[in-house]
């Protein structure tokens, strides 16, 4: 039996990864969730941190919730599916944190980290898939839909986000992979699928 693996997409608001994670999940089989609100409790929690009419919550409060729903999500989800023997692939995942919280809100980076350590305890995901896509693609997606308390942050919050995931992408190249997310769904679906296969055998 092939080792259960956790892989995560990550990447910049309106890149693609629901869609993209849905595919790959299909393709192999796994369990397919996602952060914030994976659970019943992280729902909840998702409701404080995306509602608009959410006003005047702290960063540290913010990456204090974040690391609640991402606790109650490995607990809940992720590891149960991996000690049962499935895989799990994840829309977002601990990154997410480092780079909305850390790089985007401003907040020491080491500090998130450590408290989402304590959150997750070992478990990091073995792949993160980051789509990355051109910036007129992404503000042209933007202007489609109604838009999230954190998705209405400004254009220098989102541009740091942005920052961060490559700077942490380029920092671990064996968990991490870049994808070009501006070709087409079927082409990114395809390369993603080679990228799992050839890294993790499945």
């Amino acid at each position: 039996m092939t080792q259960p693996v956790y892989i995560a997409f990550e990447g910049p608001e309106a890149c693609g990864k629901s869609t993209q994670a849905q595919r790959l999940a299909e393709s192999i089989g796994a369990v397919l969730t996602r952060e914030t609100g994976g659970t019943d409790i992280g729902a909840q929690l998702r409701s404080i941190l995306h509602n608009v009419d959410t006003v005047g919550l702290d960063d540290h409060a913010e990456t204090l919730i974040v690391a609640a729903d991402r606790a109650q999500h490995l607990a809940e989800v992720v590891r149960p599916a991996l000690e049962g023997g499935e895989h799990v692939v994840s829309d977002r995942s601990v990154y997410s944190s480092l780079a909305y919280q850390g790089y985007g809100r401003g907040l020491p980076v080491d500090d998130v980290r450590r408290i989402n350590e304590w959150a997750i305890g070992s478990t990091w995901p073995d792949l993160v898939i980051l789509l990355e896509t051109d910036d007129a693609t992404l503000e042209r997606r933007m202007n489609e839909r109604d838009l999230d308390r954190i998705e209405q942050a400004g254009s220098d919050f989102h541009r740091r986000v942005r920052e961060g995931f490559a700077e942490m992408a380029a920092a671990d190249p064996t968990r991490w992979y870049v994808v070009d997310a501006s070709t087409p769904a079927d082409e990114t679906a395809a390369t993603i699928r080679k990228v799992v296969s050839e890294r993790l055998g499945i």
